[in-house]
């Protein structure tokens, strides 16, 4: 049963706090009006469902959910990545994943499954059990889970609640059932390091680093996250790439040296 576009615009203003006043301002149109949207008494324009949407920054997916409700069609594709008209989306985050050696770098999808990877991410993949590779990959299930990078990650509980933390402010954005069911999973993993916790005066305090076990010696990065700008496609809204840094002098010269191995 599809519930009324009402509920629907109702539900996301609720979920983004703003007041009927507050949307109404924001999308340009009179808060009765809104009100009667929301309530069923008025039926909204494509155009006018579309610049609420805007307004609420609803993603793409719960805008088509929306036009549907209001008997629209949907407005938003879902490209599969190996579609061919996803290829030049993908060259280009070949181009900056490739720009980013000899650090690691990745692209992940909205439920934060593999698109791409560079070749420094292999220094992630040591004792990984080959099960958690077979695709489509979650990297937070690699990188969290007891036969993944778990045992390796030295400040586990600090990242994973660092993992989570993000995890769930995703979930209240998207409201994305996988993400829910995502976090339940990684939430039950063990700590297998329990007294393993960074220093913040390496860092200042001001980020939370991934201290990861290596052969040659402790490993660590800090991370940020690119997204691609004004997307049109839902498969493409929900890409992101993850690049790391080295958090120290010592990780950058170990990744410097791997490359120079590599090539």
């Amino acid at each position: 049963m599809i519930e009324p576009v009402g509920g629907l615009l109702r539900g996301w203003r609720q979920k983004r706090r703003l007041s009927q006043l507050d949307l109404a301002c924001e999308a340009g149109i009179s808060t009765r009006h809104l009100s009667f949207i929301e309530t069923g008494r008025a039926a909204p324009s494509r155009d006018m469902l579309l610049r609420i949407a805007e307004s609420l920054d609803v993603p793409l997916r719960e805008r088509n959910r929306m036009l549907l409700a209001a008997g629209f069609a949907p407005a938003y594709s879902a490209t599969p990545v190996s579609d061919p008209s996803f290829e030049a989306a993908r060259a280009a985050i070949r181009t900056l994943l490739t720009a980013h050696e000899p650090y690691p770098a990745i692209a992940v999808d909205g439920q934060w499954n593999l698109v791409e990877a560079n070749r420094p991410m292999t220094l992630f993949l040591e004792g990984v059990d080959a099960s958690l590779l077979v695709p489509p990959v979650n990297v937070l299930r690699v990188s969290l889970h007891p036969n993944g990078l778990g045992p390796r990650i030295l400040n586990f509980g600090e990242w994973r609640a660092h993992i989570l933390e993000r995890l769930r402010k995703q979930l209240e954005a998207s409201a994305d059932p996988e993400l829910h069911a995502l976090i339940e999973e990684l939430a039950g993993y063990p700590n297998p390091s329990p007294a393993g916790v960074s220093d913040p005066a390496d860092h200042g305090g001001i980020l939370i680093p991934l201290r990861l076990d290596h052969s040659p010696g402790v490993l660590s990065f800090f991370t940020t996250v690119t997204v691609f700008g004004t997307p049109r496609d839902i498969t493409l809204a929900g890409i992101a790439l993850e690049t790391f840094f080295p958090a120290d002098a010592a990780t950058a010269a170990c990744l410097h040296q791997a490359n120079i191995i590599a090539t």
